[in-house]
């Protein structure tokens, strides 16, 4: 349902700042709350995401909310409550700038800005007005620099995959010479940015890999360590893709999850006590009994580790491969 708040004469973005501005000086949504999302804001005004995103922004600007990533934006732990809350947003204040005197643009700017939409509301909330709102800019400068969205991700990836480096990890010493630390080391750094950006996983694939330098920089690594130990260049490249996998199939989860949490509103632990019926009816019907014999034991319940289960299976897999490599 549309809400209408404000003056009847303001644009939709300043009259949904004006509702959660107003819910945060009442003390509806304390610090630390997540506030509506762009997507739970558009369906909820029937509003486009750049105006959501715009909304959003101008809380940010005025100090009352803060994004934190894979949280989604939260009341900040500074905001005003009560009376002396501000009554107008900043934008009124501060009326937009012409477009010949828009804020500097370049192209890392708008990198870095859609980054940071995608690390707070997930990849399907990032759109070219979007960011465009949320650098205060006109909805078409963004096109610009970036001929269209698709183009914009890639860019994103190669921003993201250059945040971090396996050579990093010996900046005051030499990188060793033994294979298996030298992997160990490129696939930790990997899932390391995985884990930083979700998103990540949802723009490639092994199909259709990325084709972007600063992901072939980790590639590059990985290729090195392998190579020099008599492998055929067959085997060294599936060995390479097999512990890409590893942390690419893995990493999918990330994404999956908080894009269920936020459609749905429920954590994964709450999604599985809703479901527990379910489960109890797959135990009890004698169809399974090894499953209800591992599954019975738990004390607590399961605890999903993505963090615990990655290193599992980097053991494993380095294990299993030490015989190949080393032949």
């Amino acid at each position: 349902m549309t809400q209408t708040t404000g003056t009847a004469g303001d644009p939709p973005y300043l009259r949904i700042v004006a509702t959660i501005r107003r819910r945060i000086a009442d003390g509806e949504l304390a610090p630390g709350d997540r506030v509506p999302s762009t997507r739970q804001i558009a369906a909820q005004w029937g509003v486009a995401l750049a105006t959501a995103t715009k909304a959003l922004t101008t809380l940010r600007l005025e100090g009352l909310v803060e994004a934190r990533p894979r949280i989604g934006t939260v009341v900040a732990g500074s905001a005003p409550a009560g009376p002396a809350a501000p009554t107008a947003p900043t934008a009124r204040r501060r009326p937009s700038p012409a477009p010949d005197t828009e804020p500097e643009l370049t192209l890392d700017r708008i990198v870095r800005a859609a980054v940071e939409i995608a690390d707070a509301e997930g990849l399907a909330a990032l759109s070219m007005r979007g960011v465009a709102a949320r650098l205060g800019v006109a909805a078409m400068s963004t096109y610009r620099y970036v001929p269209s969205k698709e183009d914009l991700v890639l860019l994103m990836a190669d921003a993201a995959f250059g945040e971090a480096r396996p050579a990093d990890a010996y900046a005051d010493a030499d990188a060793p010479e033994d294979w298996r630390a030298r992997v160990e080391v490129g696939t930790r750094t990997l899932w390391g940015l995985y884990r930083k950006h979700p998103w990540l996983a949802r723009v490639g694939s092994l199909t259709r890999p990325l084709l972007v330098p600063n992901l072939l920089v980790h590639g590059e690594w990985m290729l090195s360590a392998l190579d020099g130990h008599g492998l055929d260049p067959t085997t060294l490249f599936d060995i390479h893709v097999l512990l890409y996998s590893h942390v690419h199939g893995l990493a999918v989860h990330l994404e999956l999850e908080a894009d269920a949490e936020a459609a749905t509103g429920q954590s994964e632990d709450q999604w599985m006590d809703s479901r527990a019926p379910v489960l109890r009816e797959l135990v009890d019907s004698g169809r399974f009994p090894t499953f209800a014999k591992v599954v019975g034991s738990f004390e607590d319940g399961y605890d999903l580790r993505l963090d615990a289960l990655f290193d599992l299976g980097l053991r494993a897999l380095l294990d299993g491969l030490t015989p190949v490599v080393e032949g």
